[in-house]
């Protein structure tokens, strides 16, 4: 294998923080219409790709020495009654960013952690596995509605 679940784990801590949650790692898009974000470390590579605004999916994927090791699959976004209110839509993408930097990152958390609050806003994560197999929904609440969720799955790639 060449790397352990550790190393993996702390590596997807550290690409997330510096692509879409830390405002980093822009890169340019590999398919049309997609935004690209983009993190290396060593051995490691990190690409996260997605299209959509008000609604999307993206995909994340981790190479190690040149080869795909892990990936994520996620799609959603706002609920239908906010999908005409961009400014809307960028304060929850906003706070989003804000919850995936959150944490040492110590514990695998697919998204964001179990729970985040500030202000008006509340994250909650619910997922089943670990960073070899998983999936799970996130929500983001506002004044205790509902305004997006996620559906993701992923895991370790074998063969």
């Amino acid at each position: 294998m060449g790397y352990s679940l550790e190393e993996l784990h702390e590596f997807l801590g550290k690409a997330t923080k510096a692509t879409y949650a830390g405002n980093g790692g822009k890169a340019q898009s590999q398919r049309i219409g997609f935004t690209e974000f983009e993190y290396a470390e060593g051995k490691f590579a990190y690409r996260d790709s997605y299209a959509g605004f008000f609604t999307s999916a993206g995909q994340e994927v981790v190479w190690y020495g040149g080869n795909p090791i892990w990936t994520q699959q996620y799609s959603g976004g706002m609920e239908r009654t906010y999908q005409n209110d961009k400014h809307f839509a960028n304060q929850t993408y906003e706070f989003l960013k804000i919850v995936l930097s959150q944490g040492e990152k110590t514990v695998f958390q697919p998204r964001g952690p179990k729970e985040f609050a500030q202000g008006e806003w509340k994250y909650i994560c619910e997922w089943t596995g670990d960073i070899a197999s998983f999936e799970g929904q996130e929500q983001i609440l506002h004044k205790d509605e509902v305004v997006f969720r996620h559906s993701f799955s992923g895991g370790v790639l074998r063969g």
